[in-house]
């Protein structure tokens, strides 16, 4: 199924996020002293940039911005070696999430989302031409929320199976999964070869209660789950049974988990096109997550922003 080799093409949000590092519970309304960062994020942007940083030599990420930050944006990318193709929209803000990361819960966040431009990605901003020496396709689940979206995530999969391409699907959020309807977001899901959610999006996905039972379960409609469990490690299956568990790295000391799942999928994306196979892909996610829970915001360090 997965070819060593190729470009990555990554097709999701670019957003601005604000980040609030906070020591414990917020004081209601009063201030709550913490340290707080403006930096560039989102779920497809952050893994395009991981899946750079982790040596993949040719990376574009295809998203949809406000005229309000488009340059910087751009910028970012290009400093971690991410070729952006962003398409500038006329009336909608670039998306912002606050980020409030609790430092004495373990870096645990809770995000504030306006999705803006985000949103408003369509079929119209996609060209199969676009996969033209594309190894590998990856769509951030954030796609899958609003009707355009889904008009341009059935069209990039319908081109890359034409190819031969391989897709994968970060489901991103558990939350929008839930107001989505799981049936729904299975069935656009439909044809794409590698599905890694987290461990709450399995969970919900497969209605199984365990990351073991919901890798098996969605693996026997998904050829590849690779189930991402944060501090537990991670796992992959096929075939609907597990055939790898991976542990986390030790002695990791966590400042923000923000985009830690993103740098997994990067990671592990990465390893793939390299020619890795999973387990040893799997090894490499645990291994960049680890990194980026270090860092504040989404993004590799030495990139400018983290």
């Amino acid at each position: 199924m997965t070819r060593a080799g190729g470009a990555l093409l990554v097709v999701g949000d670019v957003v601005t996020d604000v980040v609030a590092r906070h020591h414990g519970a917020l004081a209601e309304g009063t201030d709550t002293v913490a340290e707080i960062r403006t930096v560039p994020g989102g779920a497809g942007a952050n893994m395009a940039c991981w899946a750079a940083r982790w040596g993949c030599p040719d990376v574009t990420l295809l998203g949809r911005v406000g005229a309000d930050s488009a340059s910087w944006h751009e910028e970012a990318l290009v400093r971690a070696g991410v070729r952006p193709r962003l398409v500038v929209d006329p009336e909608a803000p670039t998306g912002a999430v606050v980020c409030l990361v609790d430092v004495r819960g373990g870096g645990e966040r809770t995000f504030l989302t306006d999705s803006g431009a985000c949103l408003r990605i369509g079929a119209e901003d996609w060209s199969g031409s676009y996969l033209d020496g594309v190894g590998w396709l990856h769509l951030s689940g954030y796609l899958f929320f609003s009707a355009s979206g889904r008009e341009l995530v059935a069209a990039a999969v319908g081109d890359a199976r034409a190819r031969g391409v391989p897709v994968s699907v970060d489901p991103a959020s558990a939350g929008f999964l839930r107001e989505l309807g799981v049936g729904r977001f299975l069935a656009l899901a439909d044809g794409v070869e590698v599905l890694v959610p987290s461990r709450d999006e399995a969970v919900l996905l497969s209605g199984e209660g365990s990351a073991e039972g919901a890798g098996a379960k969605l693996s026997g409609r998904f050829p590849v789950v690779v189930v991402k469990a944060g501090a537990h490690g991670a796992l992959v299956a096929r075939g609907g049974v597990v055939r790898g568990r991976v542990a986390a790295p030790a002695g990791v000391v966590v400042r923000d988990s923000t985009g830690a799942g993103d740098a997994f999928t990067g990671a592990l994306v990465a390893a793939r096109l390299r020619g890795k196979g999973w387990r040893e892909a799997v090894v490499e996610g645990c291994r960049a997550g680890a990194m980026a829970v270090g860092g504040v915001g989404g993004r590799p360090p030495g990139t400018g922003v983290g």
